[in-house]
């Protein structure tokens, strides 16, 4: 902490006011000598002075104990990378609810395939059939798997987790539909294996 760069700041908000340190002194209920000694930066004004000196000059806290304002450039770059960050944010996340949104849509339409064709054919009818009422079973859950790996960001980690391969998005989600239908078949055999 500066006290000689605190002193000169608060010099310089006495003049913007407009005021002599006997002025000051007697609105902050000091001596004339105490903002003398603040000003020269020999003496610090008490922690219970501050916030009220703060107010007085329209500062914050933190200004008066860095002994300068924040610069507005400054403040304009925070807001500007501050609203840059926000702005990818929103991107990002409209892309993954897009992702599952069309996820979420392929499953439906399974589903729908699947009850159609059951109700149609409740026997499972020819081999045809039952192949399409087993893709769709299978469709179904993977995805199912898909969303969970979207929505947790299981996907995006296994994309992250070799920075060295750039594996573009279309094969990156080939490859977790591939994951996906592996697990389902898997769980699918375990589920007739224990049933």
């Amino acid at each position: 902490m500066d006290q000689i760069k605190i002193g000169a700041f608060l010099k310089v908000l006495r003049k913007e006011k407009n005021l002599t340190q006997e002025q000051l002194a007697e609105q902050l209920g000091v001596s004339g000598r105490t903002v003398s000694r603040w000003e020269t930066g020999n003496n610090m004004p008490d922690i219970s002075l501050l916030v009220e000196i703060a107010e007085f000059y329209e500062v914050t806290i933190p200004e008066l104990i860095n002994g300068e304002r924040k610069s507005e450039t400054m403040n304009e770059n925070e807001k500007e990378v501050a609203t840059t960050m926000a702005d990818y944010a929103t991107e990002e996340k409209a892309g993954m609810l897009t992702s599952i949104r069309n996820q979420s849509l392929i499953g439906v339409c399974a589903i729908a395939v699947l009850l159609i064709l059951q109700i149609i054919f409740p026997n499972g009818g020819n081999d045809l059939v039952s192949s399409v009422m087993l893709f769709c079973q299978t469709l179904i859950k993977v995805m199912i798997i898909m969303i969970c790996f979207m929505s947790t960001g299981l996907l995006y980690k296994l994309r992250q987790g070799r920075k060295d391969i750039n594996i573009p998005k279309p094969i990156l989600l080939i490859i977790g539909a591939i994951i996906a239908f592996v697990i389902a078949l898997i769980i699918k055999n375990l589920f007739n294996l224990i049933f």
